[in-house]
């Protein structure tokens, strides 16, 4: 068969199954109304019911908590956008400094301390506000590691 053939098969075959519903629904408006009236009421019911209804009680999508952060307590950083434990939290010399990184150039990949890992021990010395938002940044200071007491600035959701 062609594909000219199949179409028209499944044309046909597609208007008898119409006709063929179309009529057995005004017979049975004709012969038993009580029936047919009910059906549609039914089906009407329950469209009302299912728009009544509404959707899921789902809470609203929680973003990463942001603690209350003080001068002077310790903390540790952890990355709020991964879930990859390898994965570095940035500090830059200057607040804001981050919405305009870039680490494309190998040297700024691989400087001294720009990169800490999750879970560096940090103090928190000060606080940043950035476009409306209040202590956004955070200024730390390192506890442990290779560039313990070395500071520099991270994002606020960064430390936990």
């Amino acid at each position: 068969m062609s594909n000219e053939e199949n179409a028209k098969q499944a044309i046909e075959s597609t208007q008898k199954f119409v006709g063929n519903t179309l009529s057995l629904l005004k017979d049975l408006k004709e012969k038993n109304p009580k029936v047919f009236f009910g059906g549609i009421g039914g089906i009407a019911v329950l469209l009302l019911i299912m728009l009544a209804s509404g959707g899921d009680n789902k809470p609203p999508l929680q973003g990463p908590a942001i603690k209350n952060l003080v001068i002077g307590q310790q903390y540790v950083l952890k990355s709020a956008n991964s879930y990859d434990s390898a994965s570095t939290v940035r500090l830059v010399s200057v607040p804001g400094a981050l919405a305009a990184y870039d680490d494309s150039e190998e040297a700024d990949r691989n400087g001294a301390c720009q990169h800490m890992a999750q879970g560096t021990k940090v103090t928190a010395l000060e606080f940043q506000d950035f476009a409306g938002k209040k202590n956004a940044f955070v200024k730390v200071k390192m506890l442990d590691g290779e560039c313990k007491d070395n500071e520099g600035w991270a994002l606020a959701i960064d430390i936990q």
